[in-house]
């Protein structure tokens, strides 16, 4: 595998240092969406031809999406934001399980595996402890597809019989719309032979995307976008050369980053529509935000509480939820924020608390009574959002807040301090190591 322009890998005892009270000014460029990116890489599985991805953010995650890849023999080629995969010699069905057990991801090789060799054996995936993510909708979805498909000792093995080992096109319901499920099973169906309908799909701009990227590739989906996906299945895919969307999940961090410090700022490249409800919520609190190109400028002033509750898209998205209830820390009035996606997606509230947030917890529910200031104080984040909503925290709060948990915040955002401080953040990386 070469890999060129990759992050380095953080130190465990790395922390960011944020002295707050800056005003921002400025542009900010938003990368290619990693949980995009990282589903587009699995489909390099599915054709013997090279892909090509272009708007590749460069983070560790797709660092080590490359190694599974590369340990399944696929020859990987990184220049920059471009990546080529060129899957023509691919000679496992199984990823190493010390690589697959660091990135949930991971687990979206099981469907072009299957579907291009018949067979494939991955283990049941790792990744931030927010809550529980299963694989059953993967499972029932590929089982409709004819695959006979067992877990034991944490390794999901599934296999195709019959002479061409070749999926057959079928109806699948979800119990639940799962984007990752969503995915894995187009991926799958691409290959098998006839027609398959996922009916409750999920509807997240990742999902369209991987849709125009099969199709890119050769396939026949239609549908993408609605809670019934149609895809035909094809007896081979060819090469694409396709660009990442960009990450709504980045853009909506700077866009609560101009929030949180009453600042003026311009975020870009944006798709709107894939931030509907993020900017119906933060015009509520009294931001204002002008489409200008691919770009949106946002301002803020005075912010006032808002109340929201996380759902699948089109809905409030779970992984903006804590870096904006660092923002309602610091709105006047009170504000609630229901978590709805995942149980353990409230660790980050004890972390605000420590610097001086006012929030009552009761399940899955915070009851934020905005305060005027927040101080400064050491904290750590809990996972990749938690992280990120530390950081902004640290961007309006009174002297230094010192942020642990970095090897979380870079798997999701790419030299995010480098680019807070060229709008005007002060932050600073540093190691205890020598």
């Amino acid at each position: 595998m070469t890999i060129s322009a990759a992050p380095p890998v953080q130190l465990l005892d790395s922390r960011l240092e944020v002295t707050g009270g800056s005003r921002l000014s400025g542009h900010l460029r938003v990368n290619g969406a990693k949980n995009s990116a990282l589903v587009l890489m699995a489909a390099c599985l599915l054709s013997r031809d090279t892909l090509r991805l272009r708007n590749v953010p460069p983070l560790t995650d797709i660092t080590a999406m490359g190694e599974i890849l590369a340990a399944l023999g696929v020859r990987v080629t990184r220049h920059g934001e471009t990546i080529d995969l060129d899957g023509e010699h691919i000679s496992r069905a199984a990823p190493p399980y010390e690589l697959v057990n660091s990135l949930r991801a991971s687990f979206f090789c099981i469907g072009p595996l299957l579907a291009r060799m018949g067979t494939a054996q991955v283990p049941l995936p790792g990744g931030c402890q927010i809550g529980s993510r299963p694989v059953v909708e993967h499972v029932k979805g590929l089982k409709a597809l004819g695959a006979q498909v067992t877990i034991e000792h944490g390794v999901v093995t599934a296999s195709v019989q019959g002479r061409n080992r070749r999926l057959k096109g079928g109806h699948i319901h979800l119990d639940c719309p799962s984007v990752g499920a969503t995915e894995t099973l187009m991926m799958a169906a691409a290959l098998a032979d006839g027609e398959t309908v996922i009916d409750n799909a999920a509807l997240e701009p990742e999902v369209i995307d991987l849709a125009d990227l099969l199709n890119a590739m050769g396939a026949k989906v239609r549908g993408a976008g609605t809670p019934s996906i149609t895809i035909v299945g094809v007896d081979a895919l060819h090469e694409a050369d396709y660009a990442v969307i960009p990450d709504r999940i980045e853009a909506g961090t700077f866009l609560l980053a101009a929030a949180i410090t009453r600042s003026e700022l311009s975020i870009g490249p944006v798709l709107p529509e894939h931030l509907g409800a993020v900017i119906t919520k933060l015009e509520e609190a009294g931001c204002r935000l002008v489409a200008d190109g691919s770009n949106l400028v946002i301002s803020a002033k005075a912010i006032t509480a808002v109340d929201l509750r996380t759902m699948p898209f089109p809905g409030f998205p779970t992984d903006l939820q804590a870096p904006f209830m660092s923002l309602l820390a610091t709105a006047k009035g009170t504000s609630v924020v229901v978590e709805n996606i995942f149980e353990n997606r409230l660790q980050h509230v004890a972390e605000l608390q420590r610097m001086g947030a006012s929030i009552r917890l009761q399940g899955n529910t915070a009851c934020i009574e905005g305060v005027a200031r927040l101080s400064g104080a050491p904290v750590h984040g809990t996972d990749l959002r938690a992280s990120a909503a530390m950081v902004l925290a640290g961007l309006c709060a009174d002297g230094v807040t010192t942020v642990r948990g970095l090897e979380f915040l870079d798997r999701g955002y790419a030299n995010l301090e480098d680019k807070l401080n060229a709008v005007g953040a002060r932050i600073r990386r540093l190691s205890d190591a020598a």
